[in-house]
């Protein structure tokens, strides 16, 4: 399956998860979103945004201090 790459690395909290957000609303349900951002604060904020918003974090890892986040769109609720 197919991903679309959000890089957002050298931004600060909040705009890690607003960009994503913003991108996350442009796929469509069920589509994977890879984050990367360089935040170590980030970590934390997408488990809490996936957790709030209903989207799965699928994986999560950091390499040479980059994170990447491989989140899946959640199904669209009550046709909105």
């Amino acid at each position: 399956m197919s991903e679309t790459v959000l890089d957002v690395k050298g931004l600060r909290c909040p705009l890690p998860v607003l960009r994503a957000n913003r991108a996350l609303r442009g796929l469509k349900p069920g589509a994977r979103l890879r984050v990367l951002a360089t935040d170590r604060a980030s970590v934390a904020d997408f488990q809490a945004f996936c957790r709030d918003t209903g989207h799965a974090l699928l994986a999560c890892s950091d390499e040479a201090g980059v994170f990447s986040f491989l989140i899946r769109r959640r199904a669209e609720e009550g046709g909105a």
